[in-house]
């Protein structure tokens, strides 16, 4: 079977005969220059299967289903709360959250955020992209942007809070329970103060430093959440 895996929203049940999307169907038989009787495999949340490819007319990929490789995953719930960076860093950011298993994306505008819009389009296909390429099944949900207000009041969690100010450098695992664990990461003028006040005071919050640097938003991402998957996994 070729290494090839795709992201196929609909359902997907064995013996089932359906069409890739145009774009897919490119990627497939002119990019990988897959041909008719080759298999492959395609996934959404309740699992992966391998594809036969029966016809290609007119560009488009008809297959079928042959069997089930992968089982629905039951995965912890790790979520990033973040604030929106530019583009470039951004989609970097968003590609390596989804390697390091995030499971739900929550943009948040903060007091300094200078980023205040964010293409819900474009981040989910970075996603997709993401979790074709490093072999997950689920594929992470992105909410639209909200306040901090919004977001604390909303929201039951463990807070993982990356704090520059905090004195912890270490994550106290018999703090976590069977909540979702948030990490927190601010924007790039860091917190107010008192963003900081709301954040701290949050019922089920844990602060960390992560490293006494100050570092770039997409670098605290990567090593916040290293350190959480690892805690809670």
């Amino acid at each position: 079977m070729s290494n090839i895996r795709l992201f196929f929203k609909e359902s997907l049940s064995l013996n089932l005969t359906a069409k890739l999307n145009k774009s897919q169907s490119h990627y497939v038989n002119k990019v990988m220059r897959i041909e008719v009787g080759e298999i492959f495999s395609l996934f959404n949340s309740n699992g992966e299967w391998e594809a036969k490819i029966l016809t290609i007319s007119k560009s488009i990929v008809e297959f079928n289903i042959t069997k089930q490789l992968r089982q629905k995953e039951t995965l912890n719930e790790l979520w990033l709360a973040f604030s929106p960076i530019k583009s470039n860093y951004f989609n970097f950011m968003i590609q390596k959250a989804t390697e390091l298993g995030v499971t739900k994306f929550l943009p948040i505008i903060f007091d300094r955020t200078i980023v205040r819009k964010i293409n819900k389009d474009r981040l989910e296909k970075i996603i997709i992209e993401a979790a074709e390429q490093s072999n997950r099944i689920n594929v992470p949900f992105v909410e639209d942007p909200q306040s901090l207000q919004n977001f604390l009041k909303e929201k039951k969690m463990d807070l993982i809070f990356t704090d520059l100010n905090s004195e912890n450098k270490k994550l106290r695992l018999n703090k976590l329970t069977h909540n979702p664990t948030c990490v927190i990461i601010g924007p790039e003028g860091d917190f107010s103060e008192e963003e900081r006040k709301e954040i701290l005071g949050f019922d089920g919050v844990q602060p960390i430093k992560i490293n006494d640097n100050i570092l770039r938003s997409e670098t605290a991402v990567i090593s916040a959440l290293s350190i959480v998957n690892y805690a809670i996994n």
